[in-house]
């Protein structure tokens, strides 16, 4: 491979052979890689047929002042090459996976005993490497299998055979609970622990089959020794292989190694889900996006993912599948496109992902219009209502110290504050700090007046509290027979937790779900209204008291202030003329001095 420079107007002048070509502005950044069948007729497309360009692209070609290329051997490695070198460079032009996660990987160490343990490093010389996985969940589930069925130890020491016969170390724990045995203390001949990891790594690869012909014919071979004790033992391990095998998603056992890849695009971005399948079993599903940069086709969209997705997973299954026809066939890659059978149903699995990371992705940038509707119908699923819950009303209770027990309600409707709905309660029948008698009270005085009123009933009744209160709740409901018409939940403050009345078990809602930021949204609304009301009314019965030692104010004149003038501020706002009218000449001359006094103090 060689690399030569060009100037801009040298463009006829490179070979007509496939390699990569890069572009530099003036301040020597690179700000675009391409490949090319063709290097003359590729390059020279963007200086030749300038006018036919879009916008985007007009604008690359004005920065660029040289032009690097490489020739290779075919358009195959002018694809890897390209790859690489946009991996390294990331040039502002190129199409970029919006991805800037550290993948985690397995590492099996090259030493005596070797340990398997997770790492996001990956250093030459450690030993091997199995990965990288989509999600940490994921990794550790294959972890968790491998410890679960071999005797894979845990700790970090040196068992280099010198440091065994020394006696340096002694067994702890994990050997007693029988989950290494112990070849710290020469208790486990290393070959023998070999044996283990040799299985390890065919489940670290996907190759589960191998594992469990292993387990199988072991389970066999001690059943023909009648050694029955042992014959059951493979058969757990056996056992739990399968078990972690059918938690998998099977496509097709006859299906082999395999590689999906579907994409979905919009004005700006594109979409692509990976699925890659081994042994008939989908072992990694990964979603990106791409952003456009030059207006590219969605042949080229997907190629540059495919590239990157494979290299990235390390993936050099010799089959790929996908959902569109690329714009060209390259030689080294066997891709195609099934329209029926078991593959098509992958292709349809890995569009369907596709398409709902797009969703996802536009919710939460706010381009999906109507956005308030499609979280209200997502609540709707996800809590199994009938209707749309686009009537929301939530309770709280506040009783700061067990002082002055108010309740508040508020009012969603649209998935909006309504604030004018809001409604605050003085807790009546109720001595002393009791929260559920309390929202026994409430509720029951809501539902009462809007019955009375003939006013609609909500949608969806929401308690602040967990199942006491929810029990509390629907005690109301019942005495006004409406229990059952509405439906009504609990949200538990500690770990967001969904209680339906007369169920044992709570729901969970995904903790990133729009669905729980609105109900959260709602309950944080009600507790903040609660409380604001809580405090309004100590400051009202502290600001009482300290009325009453104004000379002929006492403790009647100050509540007849307080309920005429609603607030405090209000009552500081007041003027002259309001006091005359509601407590006379003799009161107001007193009050006005006091309250004079106060505000210069």
């Amino acid at each position: 491979m060689q690399a030569s420079f060009y100037k801009v107007n040298e463009h006829h002048n490179l070979p007509d052979q496939p390699g990569v070509y890069k572009y530099y502005n003036e301040a020597g950044e690179l700000i675009y890689v391409g490949k090319a069948k063709s290097l003359k007729k590729r390059v020279s497309s963007y200086f030749v047929k300038a006018t036919g360009l879009n916008h985007k692209t007009r604008r690359m070609v004005k920065e660029i002042i040289k032009i690097e290329i490489a020739l290779v051997n075919s358009e195959f490695d002018a694809l890897l090459l390209e790859n690489n070198l946009i991996k390294q460079n990331q040039p502002k032009y190129n199409i970029l996976l919006r991805d800037d996660k550290t993948y985690p990987y397995l590492l099996v160490t090259d030493e005596h005993f070797p340990q398997i343990y997770p790492t996001r490093r990956m250093q030459a010389g450690k030993g091997t490497y199995y990965g990288p996985f989509a999600s940490v969940k994921a990794m550790n589930n294959v972890l968790e299998l491998i410890r679960s069925i071999f005797t894979v130890r845990t700790c970090r020491l040196d068992l280099s055979p010198e440091k065994i016969r020394e006696e340096k170390y002694k067994v702890c724990l994990e050997y007693h609970l029988g989950n290494c045995l112990g070849p710290c203390e020469g208790h486990q001949k290393e070959k023998d622990y070999l044996k283990d990891i040799e299985q390890a790594k065919h489940i670290l690869k996907g190759n589960l089959a191998l594992a469990k012909n292993f387990f199988k014919d072991k389970m066999q071979e001690e059943a023909e020794k009648l050694a029955f004790e042992k014959a059951q033992y493979f058969k757990q391990k056996l056992e739990l292989l399968e078990k972690y095998q059918a938690k998998s998603l099977i496509a097709n056992p006859s299906i082999r190694d395999l590689d999906v890849f579907a994409i979905v695009t919009d004005e700006k971005c594109a979409y692509v889900n990976f699925l890659k399948i081994i042994n008939g079993s989908v072992i990694i599903t990964k979603t990106v996006e791409l952003k456009k940069k030059l207006d590219e086709t969605e042949s080229e969209l997907l190629l540059t993912a495919i590239v990157r997705l494979r290299d990235q997973f390390q993936s050099n299954a010799s089959e790929i599948i996908i959902n569109i026809p690329l714009d060209e066939e390259y030689e080294g890659l066997n891709i195609s496109v099934p329209k029926i059978g078991d593959k098509k149903k992958l292709i349809d699995l890995s569009l369907k992902n596709a398409k709902y990371y797009k969703q996802e992705k536009l919710l939460a940038s706010g381009e999906v219009k109507d956005k308030k509707f499609r979280v209200l119908k997502q609540l709707q699923s996800d809590l199994s209502l009938k209707d749309m819950p686009d009537h929301i009303e939530c309770f709280d209770n506040s009783n700061i110290q067990g002082t002055n027990p108010v309740a508040s309600m508020v009012c969603f409707l649209n998935g909006k504050p309504a604030i004018k709905e809001y409604r605050h309660y003085h807790i009546k029948t109720v001595e002393g700090p009791n929260d559920f008698a309390s929202m026994t009270e409430v509720v029951g005085r809501r539902y009462k007046r809007l019955m009375e009123e003939d006013k609609p009933l909500p949608k969806l009744i929401v308690i602040d509290g967990g199942k006491g209160q929810l029990s509390s709740s629907v005690i109301a409901l019942k005495e006004l027979g409406i229990y059952g018409k509405v439906p009504i939940i609990g949200i538990a403050k500690r770990l967001e937790e969904i209680y339906f009345p007369e169920d044992q078990f709570p729901l969970h809602i995904d903790k990133k779900s729009e669905s729980l930021r609105l109900l959260q949204r709602i309950r944080d609304e009600a507790h903040r209204f609660a409380i604001t009301f809580h405090r309004n009314i100590r400051s009202k019965k502290a600001f009482g008291t300290e009325l009453t030692k104004v000379e002929g104010i006492g403790k009647q004149t100050a509540e007849k202030l307080l309920k005429h003038f609603k607030s405090i501020k209000k009552i500081r706002e007041a003027k002259e003329e309001e006091f005359l009218e509601l407590i006379g000449e003799a009161r107001t001359k007193k009050l006005l001095e006091w309250l004079e006094n106060e505000k210069s103090g």
